[in-house]
């Protein structure tokens, strides 16, 4: 009966990883969310875009077709928009 259940335990988490994979919420787990982010991203023509996205800290233009993904150019760091302190 034991190893019954330990089959189930370990179904179970196999089961609830898979469902965190294929939410994208494993990376939340890790600490390591939001180190590759799409900023943005414009169609080009038929499968042809060009995307912004954040790496480590760099933001990269790249170039996507259905076969290749080129590196345009590296982007600066997009600028700090400064707080604004409202006096009444």
């Amino acid at each position: 009966m034991n190893g019954f259940l330990a089959v189930l335990i370990v179904l179970g988490l196999v089961t609830a990883l898979a469902w965190l994979l294929r939410r994208g919420s494993l990376g939340a787990l890790t600490g390591r969310g939001g180190a590759i982010s799409v900023e943005t991203a414009v169609a080009l023509g038929e499968r042809r875009s060009l995307v912004i996205v954040s790496v480590e800290g760099r933001r990269l233009l790249l170039g996507l077709t259905p076969t290749t993904m080129q590196l345009v150019t590296e982007l600066q760091p997009p600028p700090r928009v400064a707080a604004v302190e409202v006096r009444s």
